[in-house]
């Protein structure tokens, strides 16, 4: 039955490849563990604030609201 011996050989070979990849990712892990770090890291400045600096918008009184005429609409009585 030479039909079965193929996907037990694929099998092998799916998964020395993927162990070659695992060593490969080890060794590329371990070389960036041996370079030096530049001081001073990704330079993020965390105390930034966007809003430093800026004067607050002036606040606006609300009008009240007029109708097509231009007179205040009548409030109806009870």
């Amino acid at each position: 039955m030479p039909g079965r011996s193929r996907p037990t050989f694929k099998k092998r070979q799916k998964e020395l490849k993927r162990q070659e990849k695992q060593r490969d990712k080890a060794d590329r892990r371990d070389q960036r563990k041996q370079e030096p770090r530049a001081p001073g890291g990704d330079n993020i400045d965390y105390n930034f604030n966007p809003y430093e600096g800026l004067e607050p918008l002036p606040v606006e009184e609300e009008q009240e609201e007029e109708g097509p005429e231009g007179a205040k609409e009548a409030q109806p009585q009870h």
